[in-house]
């Protein structure tokens, strides 16, 4: 560039002489490989300027533009280790963007010195930064932060966010005019004329650099000025917290409502003649009353035993201490003989004092396995009838705490509607009866937010015997359940304990939890929605060669195991479905949330939000207009935008520059009109809609390149795709409900999931042909529309197959095909067989028998199908090795098949059987 500037100056001039004279000219700029004639298009009303600007301009030769626009994949936040967390804000994936400026050589080839230099201690100082943050998470989980503390992590959080989205725009820029301007002499000069156009806002970008880097020095000067490291370090002897778990453990049984149940339960599974020793473990949510529970079997059967202790653990437990704390208990006759010394000496005394005894211990509030390996030392094989009991928040815990050979963990349940009910009007009125006439409705509607948690009603009930006995007031209260707003010492109390399950959490699952802040109270999530939504804002990161749906699940399971969400459905195989978020937790992540500025939840009700800072994820649900009016004030820098329902006073889409994330939930009035920005949020990681309305999708969608995830199920009304939709080569899921195979979906390589495509007689040939090279796809849905008189029909179903047959040796385990018509054309025709498919539906055309091909799927878990009764049919089905759901539609049996026999070795792994029209079916014994 600056070989060549004063070379340019003087054509500038040279060819400004000539624009009378000529209207088309010719320049050579000299590059390697040299001398590229460039031909320069002039129009005449540009009254003598070759560029309206005057700018230094640099240009890439062809064969660096084409490496970055066509071998170069775009990478994705969610993917490999780039992150996004609550505990840091923008600055991992920041880092990553930071490293690929820094290491790409179509980027390097496009930044000036000065800005590589920047972008370098860019990277340095917030490398420094972003592990400071994550050790501020951990001490902030431990105990709070101090003011000074917390404002230098806000600050240093919000500045990740401001510097990402320059670099966002920084990077976007080299994006496009590395591949911009198209093939030729004309596309080059087009691509030429439009970086010069940029150099504008790349000025401004560097200005933007520079004003950040600014920040980044002051934040750092001030780090070392208010000894910001100190915080982070562990500190030493401090104040030792009261056990919050102490009222439980003096609860009066007569106070008590629905423990008499579980109590005697629990007792039975204990005392049940056993000699060898047994452990129970005892897993539920905090605030479910596990200790009171374990508390009162240990009351109620203690005298029974030769010995018995009660020791409660803490997140990070003193087991040295816990052992003499045994001791202590297990020998109050002799306590001159208790023991004090190091950890194996401990364990020594304890195994030589409980071996021939019958003993009952209670081990209260495990958090790990690793815990329980050292403290089960303790505790030698003996034949006395020896009992433990172990109580938990987390279900692996409680599993690898059971004995192994019982599987005996005993799952507390919520308290019924009855019970909840009366342990709430005992706490206040004495008795229901007592309850004031006014205030019935409304304390009914208390306690089912409560959902049988003990301790959320007492803490209401306490909550409320502070209030006023009128209806606005407890309606008030009631309404504050979910968002985090009501406080006093008892819901501080209760926001504590609940606390130690969110505090024990990894720091990305804690993102993950405080994310789901964005959904209304008792909105049932699905998991595989909920799994993408993360992928989307780059929560997941991929370990040990899973893919991320895969990593997801895991992140969603861990959970469900560690009782902060609740499972409300499940699938055939066991793995659940969908969860909800009970509504004490989520008043704690909303709190949680809105205080670390993760979240922004904007309703008619009330605004959840900060009083200063930016909105980063918003979550509207919303059709006041002066909530409205406050939320558009603050919307430039929102990543993720969640409307459940659309409002014509909702900020315009180009107001959302910095957009990754776009759910349109449940907008029945949303309008087409609403979408006609949408192809300039260039951010765009994740886009669905649902509306009931009719509305079309603009041809500008194929302008965002980053999209992964496009979500139109819930929108029936949409049959047909923008043409530009094929541009989208970084599309990984194509949902929808019922559109046209688009043309040029052979660019469209990142695909993973496609549903529900049609391939009717208006889909080109060479779509069908094209669906074939998607290597990559995992499951693919299509509803076949091609009648049997159609004359083309073969070359339609020859093509199917052929690309069938491509994905079935690839990737693919997924399979829906949808069809009114034959589909017979399927039966012995897939070769070679698609031997990773896991799932199978066949539905609308009633297969004359099991195709060949399937007999061979060994890996073939679900299958649906509609198939023509037969005995032999049956046989093929029964011998599916690993098959675990089958539902099957059938013509009803003829009189030949009286009928059906299952024999002993049928469907050894089959968990669930929906046979429809299949009478008269005989299982014999072991099948």
């Amino acid at each position: 560039e600056e070989k060549t500037e004063a070379a340019y100056g003087r054509g500038v001039q040279r060819l400004r002489s000539l624009n009378g004279e000529r209207r088309r000219c010719s320049v050579s700029l000299a590059f390697t490989p040299p001398r590229i004639p460039v031909p320069i298009f002039h129009p005449p009303e540009s009254k003598g300027q070759l560029f309206s600007l005057p700018c230094r301009v640099s240009l890439l030769t062809k064969t660096q533009t084409e490496r970055f626009a066509t071998t170069r994949p775009l990478r994705m936040e969610g993917g490999g280790g780039i992150m996004a967390s609550a505990a840091t804000g923008a600055m991992s994936s920041l880092l990553a963007k930071l490293a690929e400026l820094l290491g790409e050589d179509c980027y390097q080839n496009q930044m000036q010195r000065g800005t590589r230099r920047e972008v370098a201690f860019l990277r340095d100082e917030l490398s420094s930064m972003n592990a400071l943050l994550e050790r501020l998470a951990d001490a902030g989980a431990a105990a709070p932060l101090d003011p000074q503390t917390r404002e230098w992590r806000d600050q240093v959080r919000e500045m990740s966010y401001d510097v990402e989205d320059c670099v966002d725009e920084y990077m976007g820029q080299l994006r496009r005019r590395s591949g911009g301007g198209g093939g030729g002499v004309v596309g080059l000069v087009l691509g030429y004329v439009g970086r010069v156009r940029e150099m504008v806002s790349r000025r401004g970008i560097a200005e933007q650099i520079q004003e950040l880097r600014a920040r980044v020095v002051e934040a750092g000067h001030r780090r070392k000025r208010y000894k910001i490291d100190a915080a982070a370090s562990p500190s030493g002897a401090g104040v030792v917290p009261v056990d919050r778990r102490l009222p439980a453990l003096y609860a009066e049984l007569g106070g008590l409502v629905g423990v008499h149940g579980p109590r005697d339960e629990l007792v039975r599974l204990l005392d049940d003649g056993e000699e060898r020793i047994k452990v129970v473990s005892v897993v539920g949510a905090g605030g479910l009353g596990k200790t009171t529970l374990a508390n009162q079997v240990y009351r109620n059967i203690g005298d029974r035993f030769d010995c018995k202790s009660f020791v409660s653990l803490s997140q990070n437990p003193d087991i040295g201490m816990i052992f003499r704390t045994m001791l202590s208990q297990v020998k109050k006759d002799e306590p001159e003989l208790t023991g004090s010394g190091d950890m194996e000496q401990l364990i020594n005394e304890l195994r030589d004092f409980l071996q021939d005894k019958r003993y009952l211990i209670v081990i209260d509030d495990v958090w790990s396995t690793q815990a329980w390996k050292i403290i089960k030392c303790a505790f030698g094989e003996n034949t006395c009838g020896s009992r433990i009991i172990v109580t938990t928040r987390i279900g692996t815990v409680a599993k690898s705490c059971s004995s192994p050979d019982s599987d005996l963990v005993y799952e507390l349940k919520a308290l019924s509607e009855d019970y909840s009910k009366m342990l709430f009007f005992r706490r206040i009125f004495g008795s229901e009866d007592k309850c004031p006439h006014q205030l019935k409705e409304v304390s009914v509607e208390i306690v089912k937010k409560c959902g049988g948690l003990p301790l959320a009603i007492i803490t209401m009930a306490s909550l409320l015997t502070t209030k006023s006995d009128t209806r606005e007031e407890w309606m008030k209260v009631c309404g504050s359940i979910g968002f985090g707003l009501e406080k006093n010492s008892d819901v501080e109390e209760m926001n504590m304990i609940l606390s130690l399950s969110y505090n024990d959490l990894p720091h990305h699952l804690r993102t993950c939890l405080l994310y789901m802040s964005m959904f209304p109270e008792d909105y049932v999530i699905k998991r595989d929605y909920l799994v993408r939504r993360w992928i989307a804002e780059g929560f997941i990161k991929v370990f040990g060669g899973r893919t991320l749906e895969e990593e997801g699940e895991c992140y969603f399971n861990e959970l469900i195991n560690r009782s902060l969400i609740q499972a409300v459905d499940f699938q055939y195989d066991g793995r659940v479905y969908a969860c909800r978020v009970h509504d004490l937790v989520l008043d704690l992540i909303v709190s949680k949330a809105v205080e670390d500025n993760f979240v922004t939840i904007v309703t008619d009700k009330r605004q959840v939000l900060r009083p200063q800072g930016k909105v980063h994820r918003l979550s509207s649900d919303c059709t006041n207009a002066e909530n409205m009016l406050t939320c558009s004030k603050a919307v430039a820098h929102v990543r993720s935008l969640n409307m459940f329902r659309y409002s014509e006073r909702m900020p315009p889409l180009l107001n959302f520059r910095s957009l990754r994330v776009l759910d349109l939930d449940g907008n029945e009035d949303l309008e087409s009109c609403y979408l006609k920005d949408i192809g300039k949020l260039f951010q765009l990681r994740y886009l669905r809609i649902r509306a009931s309305n009719n509305i079309t999708l603009p041809e500008q969608i194929g302008e965002l390149q980053l999209l992964v995830i496009l979500n139109l199920l819930n929108c029936y009304d949409i049959s047909e795709l923008p043409s530009s939709i094929a541009k989208l080569r970084n599309l990984k899921w194509l949902l929808a409900h019922r559109v046209k195979l688009p043309n040029g979906v052979c660019n469209m390589q990142a695909l993973e999931s496609v549903s529900l495509v049609v391939v009717d007689y208006t889909t080109p040939v060479t779509a069908l042909q094209e669906l074939g090279s998607l290597t990559k796809l995992r499951s693919l849905g299509l509803d076949w529309r091609i009648s049997d008189a159609h004359k083309d029909k073969m070359t339609y179903a020859d093509n199917l197959v052929s690309s069938l047959g491509k994905l079935g040796t690839s990737n693919l385990r997924s399979l829906t095909l949808i069809s009114p018509w034959s589909l017979d054309f399927l039966l012995d025709s897939w070769c070679p067989p698609p031997h990773h498919l896991q799932e199978l539906t066949i539905k609308g055309w009633c297969l004359r028998k099991i195709p060949v091909w399937m007999a061979s799927l060994a890996n073939l878990t679900y299958l649906d199908i509609e198939v023509e009764v037969a005995q032999e049919t049956v046989q093929v089905l029964a011998d599916f090795p690993v098959l675990q759901f089958l539902k099957s539609y059938s013509n009803a049996a003829g009189p030949q098949e009286r009928c059906l026999i299952v024999d002993n070795n049928g469907f050894p792994c089959l968990k669930k059987l929906n046979f429809v029209h299949w009478t008269n079916l005989m299982f014999l014994e072991g099948a």
